[in-house]
């Protein structure tokens, strides 16, 4: 294996990386040359929560917005494993199946318990 070996294994995953690397930088550079740059106290100010701070920053915060950031997290990561159990489905059979199916009902048990507490409700 030669090292022009190694260049042509690696080629594509340093195009992909030029790639996202010009996607990602090319709108930052493209609307600082494109863009009219008139900044002013409005644009400038400190934007949280759609309102400005008016309390000191260690206030007490609600605790329903640590409940549905976790509840967020939790169903979207768990959520997630659902992409590459379907990929792999194939090769992983009835096992691979009923195992999922095992994981959905606890989620779904958790999602449940969750909407009966009224986490899931704003008042």
């Amino acid at each position: 294996m030669g090292a022009a070996y190694l260049a042509s294994e690696y080629a594509p995953i340093i195009i992909f990386i030029v790639i996202a690397l010009l996607m990602g930088v090319a709108p930052l550079v493209l609307t600082y040359l494109l863009a009219e740059q008139r900044p002013d106290a409005e644009k400038l100010s400190a934007y949280e929560c759609g309102f400005e701070a008016f309390e000191d920053a260690r206030m007490q915060i609600d605790v329903r917005f640590y409940l549905v950031a976790i509840l967020f997290v939790v169903f979207d990561v768990e959520s997630a494993f659902l992409f590459p159990w379907a990929i792999v489905l194939d090769q992983i059979g009835l096992f691979g199946f009923v195992e999922m199916m095992l994981f959905l009902v606890i989620l779904l048990v958790g999602y449940v318990y969750a909407w009966k507490k009224g986490a899931l409700q704003w008042e």
